[in-house]
């Protein structure tokens, strides 16, 4: 994995004053570092400037970006954050087409298939990925971004010129692009964090690539496309040509992200979605004489505290050590203490460029930072419950028959604690709820069926457009900050074009949640393993962990200069901070409650402040 960045402008600007533009980039490469801390490099041409950082997974020694090819008097550059997983049948079809390659690296197979096939060439490929790539004989930067969005992708036009980065803050980098937060952008933050409107930045005239879609920006016009789309389509396959078709697709999608020259881990919960990966990966290095890493996360003495409840069942420990056992993998548990929960709360701002999951997403960014030091690529059970129907929303009465995100239907604890005079400035309801009859309308129905599963579609949609993409944002963050590449299996656009259309009934067989990923894993896992019910990313209910939320955000009303304290009604924030917080009503997901809300909070003070945000 990488980072990418760069500007482009149709006037041939950038061969006057070269050091100048040459220091943007290197800019917005050392800004965003932590993506890739072992190379970097930059591109510069009249009309373009490209910046790269490198992490060495592929073809270490030669696999150098920005990347260039020559073609008679066309030339070509690439940056490339990603991986290509069917690298190696591409290469032979271009080795068969007369290429000549002079490195290993998935950017040159990219880079040449652009040139001999063109922009097309991107179907072809399976594969997470951000794109960026000049064409001289077009005079044309292209952008693209891979089917699922897992890999991130900014931009924004400032007068005549398009600048793209990675990250948010890479974008912040080049001179005159300032972060402002208009009433759109505070709708975003209060009426949907710590999820956001896809293609939006939060921050204004800034835009996301969507998944799937290509961008062209030549002789000063932007044109946006889309290469790919979800379609719904009739399912005709019994339940075992089903079955056996989803084992094959996730034994294959496993194997080929599993391609590295580096050793890789995994992530290991217990639970079937990261224990199926673990299982397939510690099969295949065994063969090869190798063991597997693994690593399990929980907080420190959470078991002194931990009482089970519908969306937390059970303690992850004893399925993973059973998991250890049987795939004889070399195990790290980590931990966290109650003080780096906190400390890593504003690093995870700084990580995601935004308010974001507070202490489930704190708390991942230093896992990640540990894992880092045994491993550089893991691969996660992420996204399996959004396209196989895990999470409870999938399931409940009340979330078919309420129009409104399944995760967050009740509006009500977002507003409690704001003041009155911003209420009265934000249509908070309203802006969520045309956020959520926009992407209802964009559902890929398929005509005839019934209209219970027109909702269940319509359900299974949200979640892959909005709640599987904070989960996908948050894996790269907190990953990539530390420079880690982390791997999403169940991301794989053939499982989820498959696994989209194949009906409730096989999808949960004999009302089994995730029956059919269940059925698909029986070589692969021990019964209890199989069977379990779902338990999700963990968190600490130490109430100490509460108390000092409680005292830090009590500190900061206190700062006259702490610009949340003009958002808030602070003498309703105080009675919340005195009253006991409710653990068993999230009002994002299945883990943020009232500690949440505490955290998120002081997540927003240190956004506005750390990044001198200015309110429109």
């Amino acid at each position: 994995m990488c980072g990418i960045a760069g500007f482009s402008s149709p006037h041939g600007r950038y061969a006057h004053e070269e050091a100048k533009w040459q220091n943007i980039l290197n800019e917005m490469n050392r800004i965003q570092k932590h993506r890739g801390p072992d190379d970097e490099g930059t591109f510069l041409r009249p009309e373009c400037g490209l910046a790269h950082v490198r992490l060495k997974i592929i073809d270490l020694v030669n696999g150098h970006q920005p990347m260039i090819k020559k073609e008679n008097t066309r030339e070509c550059a690439i940056v490339f954050n990603g991986e290509i997983y069917n690298m190696k049948e591409l290469k032979d079809e271009l080795l068969s087409q007369g290429t000549v390659f002079q490195t290993a690296s998935d950017t040159e197979v990219i880079l040449a298939g652009f040139m001999l096939h063109g922009s097309e060439y991107i179907q072809r490929m399976n594969g997470i990925f951000a794109i960026a790539l000049w064409d001289s004989s077009s005079q044309c930067l292209h952008l693209f971004r891979d089917r699922l969005g897992v890999k991130p992708l900014f931009y924004t036009l400032k007068e005549d010129t398009l600048i793209f980065s990675s990250e948010l803050k890479g974008i912040l980098a080049y001179p005159g692009v300032h972060p402002i937060l208009d009433q759109e952008g505070l709708c975003e933050i209060f009426a949907l964090g710590p999820a956001k409107t896809y293609g939006k930045g939060v921050f204004k005239n800034i835009r996301e690539l969507l998944p799937g879609h290509h961008l062209t920006y030549s002789q000063g016009r932007l044109n946006v496309t889309a290469y790919w789309r979800l379609e719904s389509r009739p399912h005709e396959e019994s339940f075992a040509q089903t079955l056996e078709k989803t084992t094959w697709l996730l034994e294959d999608a496993v194997s080929r992200q599993m391609l590295s020259d580096i050793p890789i881990s995994t992530f290991l919960s217990g639970g079937i979605d990261s224990s199926l990966i673990t299982a397939i990966c510690a099969k295949k290095l065994h063969r090869e004489g190798k063991q597997l890493n693994t690593f399990s996360f929980d907080f420190e003495n959470n078991h002194q505290y931990f009482h089970a409840n519908s969306f937390q069942p059970s303690e992850d420990r004893p399925f993973v050590e059973e998991m250890v056992d049987f795939c004889s993998t070399r195990h790290f548990y980590l931990e966290c203490d109650n003080k780096k929960q906190i400390d890593y709360l504003y690093k995870a701002v700084d990580a995601r460029d935004l308010p974001c999951m507070a202490d489930v997403e704190s708390s991942m960014l230093y896992f990640c930072e540990l894992v880092k030091t045994h491993n550089t690529v893991t691969l996660t059970g992420e996204c399996a419950d959004e396209i196989f129907g895990g999470y409870p929303w999938f399931h409940s009465k009340e979330a078919f028959e309420t129009a409104a995100f399944p995760w967050s239907r009740d509006m009500s604890p977002r507003k409690a604690l704001l003041s009155d005079e911003l209420l009265s400035q934000l249509p908070l309801e309203e802006y969520a709820r045309a956020a959520y009859e926009k992407t209802i309308q964009e559902t890929p129905l398929l005509p005839g069926e019934p209209a219970v599963e027109q909702r269940r579609r319509e359900i299974a949609w949200l979640n892959l457009r909005w709640f599987m993409t904070t989960l996908l944002d948050r894996m790269d963050r907190t990953s990539m900050h530390s420079g880690l590449e982390a791997r999403v299996p169940f991301a794989d656009h053939r499982i989820v074009e498959y696994v989209f259309n194949i009906p409730w009934t096989m999808k949960c067989p004999d009302g089994i949640v995730k029956g059919l990923l269940r059925h698909a894993g029986k070589k692969h896992l021990p019964e209890s393993i199989l069977w379990r019910k779902k338990s999700p990313y963990p968190k600490t209910y130490d109430p100490t962990y509460e108390k000092l939320l409680s005292r830090q955000l009590k500190e900061v009303l206190t700062t006259p200069s702490a610009p949340v304290r003009e958002l808030l009604d602070i003498q309703k924030v105080h009675a919340f901070l005195d009253s006991p917080s409710d653990y068993g009503k999230p009002w994002y997901g299945q883990l943020m409650a009232g500690p949440q809300m505490t955290a998120y909070l002081l997540q927003i003070n240190y956004w506005l402040e750390k990044y001198r945000i200015r309110l429109a």
